[in-house]
């Protein structure tokens, strides 16, 4: 069973950046698709960058420029770096993988079946 452990959340002024990291424990197999949503309490999760098996990577409009989606196979880590951040980018952010060969990304929630307890992001002007 897969289980993931997002990290590196906090509080930082508008303009600035953020590191966020989803460690996996379990078996995650290089082919495994894995991504960032983020979520408001009582609105859907909002799917913002994903990473296939192949190494393709997709991003929502509201971050394609400013976030970026890596992955450390050896590690098991999947990262996403945060930079000229927003007031509207405080929310909650998880990640998600997908226990199965999963060589495109894909910003649905429904393509994945693991999922983080999520760490909070907060920008202030």
């Amino acid at each position: 069973q897969v289980q993931l452990a997002e990290s590196g959340g906090g509080s930082v002024q508008a303009g600035g950046s953020l590191t966020l990291s989803c460690t996996a424990s379990g078996h995650i197999d290089r082919s495994y698709r894995m991504g960032w949503f983020r979520q408001v309490i009582g609105e859907a999760r909002e799917g913002i960058a994903s990473i296939g098996g192949d190494g393709t990577t997709a991003y929502a409009d509201s971050v394609k420029g400013r976030f970026q989606i890596s992955k450390d196979n050896a590690e098991n880590t999947l990262y996403l770096r945060m930079n000229n951040l927003k007031p509207e980018d405080t929310t909650m952010y998880l990640c998600a993988a997908t226990t199965a060969p999963g060589w495109y990304p894909s910003l649905s929630p429904t393509a994945y079946n693991a999922w983080g307890q999520g760490t909070r992001v907060t920008v202030s002007t």
